[in-house]
């Protein structure tokens, strides 16, 4: 399977990203600090599934908190990881925190 998941590596790649999208985006906001990490680890092969699973329904980008900080102040993320469900540059749905296959599915599946 090839990777679909977009990494912007600055806030303008992210903002470009979502302004071109024409269904929606489902922004995974991870982190690197120790904390975060080890959990974040564990989303990343989630996330790629969910965006093979969910192909051309919906754009996944994976977003460093550091390196996008408009958009985690827009979108109110708190932690990593955090996911954000966006829609035409509107929040649609958010989670926080790590979630199982299912959860991330159901999670999904309620709002596309």
């Amino acid at each position: 399977m090839a990777n679909r998941v977009q990494r912007p590596h600055e806030e303008a790649e992210f903002e470009f990203i979502l302004a071109r999208a024409d269904v929606p985006v489902l922004a995974y906001f991870h982190g690197v600090w120790p904390k975060a990490a080890a959990a974040c680890k564990e989303m990343d092969v989630l996330v790629r599934e969910v965006a093979d699973v969910y192909q051309g329904r919906l754009i996944v980008v994976r977003a460093d908190i550091a390196r996008c900080p408009g958009p985690v102040r827009r979108y109110g993320v708190t932690g990593a990881p955090s996911f954000v469900l966006i829609d035409r540059t509107e929040a649609i749905a958010a989670g926080n925190g790590p979630m199982s296959r299912t959860a991330l599915g159901e999670f999904l599946d309620a709002h596309l």
